[in-house]
């Protein structure tokens, strides 16, 4: 065997191990006994251990060195340039660093899940400020004196600094917030009124799954307190939540995951438990499930068949017309959850949290600090006050599980999505005529072979400009959002 093989071979049973740390962390969110948390701190905490250990293990650097990348073909180089890349941040990071984080970070996890139960910041603060203690020490080590936030963007994004993110949002914000004062002006669209059974909810949310294309003998659908998608390759899980009073909640958080899995379970198989196994970054993942759920799942086309599928399922649901059910469910309205926020004012929720996590990671703003800065902020982005911990500060997991720098890939997903929609309407232009009979298998297919199948083959924007046949840029969002709601509100 070559040193190659010998690498490839380590590295696919480091990758298992991976997926198996990565079934804990499901399972502690949908499955575990409440009473198990202190004990599943420990098992996440060695299984860290051994992940780290096996990811600085000096073969691997030895590996590494005998291997002349010009000889391998085009995957074994990009498999080399996500092993190198993963060596040589991983050997920046103490073995006792990590393996502090991963218990911390567990255990975080379930107070923060009880301080946003109890609506209780001060409860979690002291938590939080140890977390961002251990990552900034994470931050600063990688970072080797360039830009802490910056080392931690790369985990999530590879290629990516603030710099580049601060310049792309400054773009976006004034014109998201100029669409959507000229919203708040014009007549109203209605809100979906009534009680909706939530077996009958979960029942029409694992038709949509499939509908989208997800492969339920390689994944299933649970319930958990913040929607996510969970592993890769032939084993996919998906969560949702559900609301009787609020069905869109489940269906497009279902939809949205239905994008993260789908991109998992179309990567070529050929690259099963390998670097390239897995999505590619954050963001083209975030591109993924941004367009499954807004693009397509919100489409006036699409939404013509979801009205027809919620009357036969739950009867008169108080709307005239397939018309009006889509502005229903593309209405801006108030609120305070960013996974529940329309279109629209999605990416004013994250473009708060990356402002305040770069803050936090820079020193410029104390834990302490935090809760009143969110609410100061988010008056003056949506115009009226946080009324709880739960619906502000408190509502995200990420923070409590050290994911810092993970927020911005989810409107650089939405910037992403924009570029691949232009670029697949064009190429399917009788795509309307599918989606209004539910048939999403063009688009579907469409993405699949064009960034899914590709997994990290190539670097993320790379990805994207290939699909979309032009370098990323927020233009073809903007102008898809102010298409859209133009037509909605009648501006």
């Amino acid at each position: 065997m070559t040193a190659y093989d010998d690498l490839m071979a380590f590295t696919r049973d480091t990758q298992a191990l991976g997926q198996v740390a990565g079934r804990l962390g499901w399972d502690q969110e949908t499955m575990m006994p409440r009473g198990a948390a202190p004990q599943r701190a420990e098992e996440m905490a060695a299984m860290e251990s051994v992940l780290h250990s096996r990811r600085i293990d000096p073969r691997v650097g030895d590996w590494l060195a005998a291997i002349d990348d010009k000889t391998l073909d085009t995957v074994g180089q990009a498999n080399m340039r996500h092993i190198r890349r993963s060596f040589e941040r991983t050997s920046k990071l103490p073995a006792a660093l990590a393996t502090k984080l991963a218990k911390l970070t567990s255990a975080a996890q379930g107070i923060w899940a009880e301080a946003r139960a109890a609506d209780d910041f001060k409860a979690f603060a002291p938590t939080l400020a140890e977390v961002i203690m251990l990552k900034r020490e994470e931050g600063q080590a990688l970072a080797a004196g360039g830009d802490v936030y910056d080392a931690m963007l790369a985990d999530y994004e590879p290629g990516t600094t603030g710099a580049d993110l601060e310049a792309m949002f400054g773009s976006m914000r004034p014109v998201l917030s100029d669409l959507r004062a000229a919203i708040r002006d014009a007549s109203p669209v209605s809100k979906l009124e009534g009680t909706f059974d939530e077996a009958a909810q979960m029942k029409l949310t694992r038709q949509l799954a499939k509908t989208f294309g997800y492969d339920m003998s390689r994944g299933r659908v649970d319930k958990a307190v913040h929607p996510f998608s969970s592993g890769s390759g032939l084993d996919v899980r998906i969560t949702t939540r559900t609301n009787e009073a609020d069905p869109f909640n489940c269906f497009y958080s279902t939809i949205h995951e239905v994008g993260h899995a789908a991109y998992e379970q179309n990567i070529d198989d050929a690259y099963l438990l390998t670097p390239l196994g897995s999505g590619v970054s954050m963001g083209v993942h975030e591109s993924q499930s941004r367009i499954y759920e807004n693009q397509i799942g919100r489409s006036h086309a699409f939404t013509g068949w979801l009205f027809s599928q919620m009357k036969e399922a739950f009867g008169d649901i108080g709307v005239a017309d397939a018309d009006a059910f889509y502005a229903t469910v593309n209405r801006v309205g108030d609120g305070f959850i960013r996974t529940e926020a329309d279109e629209l004012q999605y990416n004013l929720h994250v473009l708060l949290r990356f402002d305040l996590e770069r803050a936090l990671m820079a020193g410029d703003l104390q834990v302490s600090e935090l809760e009143a800065a969110w609410n100061d902020r988010f008056k003056a982005d949506f115009g009226y006050a946080v009324d709880k911990p739960s619906n502000g500060v408190l509502q995200d997991v990420h923070w409590s599980v050290g994911l810092f720098g993970y927020f911005p890939t989810y409107s650089l997903g939405n910037v992403y999505a924009g570029c691949l929609n232009e670029a697949m309407r064009a190429a399917l232009p009788d795509l309307d005529a599918d989606l209004a009979q539910g048939d999403t298998s063009a688009a579907t297919a469409w993405l699949g072979a064009n960034v899914q199948t590709h997994g990290g083959l190539y670097e993320p924007r790379e990805v994207i400009e290939r699909a979309a046949g032009q370098a990323p840029s927020e233009a073809p969002l903007l102008t898809y959002l102010k298409e859209k709601f133009s037509g909605i509100y009648g501006l």
